[in-house]
């Protein structure tokens, strides 16, 4: 009986994709971890849903004052937490309602992470950001430098614990790559003054 070179052995593939497959994952774990850390603000969009009940899927939106509103349950604190405590605090309040709630909730736009860039830049203003983004490029955005900015008195203010902190930034010294410690993760509200 003959044998193709198809016919040979084909243990070999089922571990090949399975190392493909692990390959990847990686990647997506980094993301969903990513994604699992975001702490929602104030305008971010969600689309919450109930499994088996379409009334009580609905989009909302993170109000002002960091809280959302939702059938049966009201008013729930969202400012400041993640997709997953959010999640677990409206499964159990739908509880008493809804027979083993299956809950999901997506952040569908991002609109709370802003940024302020004031003083001697070509187009200051308040950047929405998508993504976290460092002091230099926020100054990117906001078109860079004019020619009569001061580049090394630039300060990051920061409202942490109730309190105005201004950090410094030295905006020649990253520019040639020193002490690039100071071209930090810029937080939600921080406002980046250019004299």
């Amino acid at each position: 009986m003959k044998t193709h070179a198809a016919d040979g052995p084909r243990p070999l593939a089922l571990p090949l994709l399975l190392v493909v497959v692990l390959i990847g994952l990686p990647g997506v774990a980094g993301r969903a971890l990513a994604e699992s850390e975001y702490r929602m603000g104030p305008e971010d969009t969600l689309k919450i849903s109930v499994w088996k009940d379409e009334s009580l899927t609905q989009e909302v939106i993170v109000r002002p004052d960091g809280k959302i509103s939702f059938p049966l349950v009201g008013d729930l604190d969202a400012e400041g937490r993640t997709v997953e405590e959010l999640r677990k605090e409206l499964t159990k309040r739908l509880a008493s309602y809804v027979q083993d709630p299956v809950v999901s909730i997506i952040v569908t736009k991002v609109s709370s992470y802003m940024v302020y860039v004031v003083g001697r830049v070509n187009h200051p203003g308040e950047f929405v950001l998508g993504h976290q983004a460092d002091v230099m490029q926020a100054l990117s955005l906001a078109g860079g430098l004019t020619p009569f900015a001061s580049e090394n008195k630039i300060k990051i203010l920061r409202r942490e614990q109730g309190k105005e902190v201004a950090y410094p930034f030295q905006y020649g010294e990253v520019v040639k790559g020193e002490n690039l410690g100071q071209n930090m993760l810029l937080m939600r509200g921080d406002v980046v003054v250019v004299p």
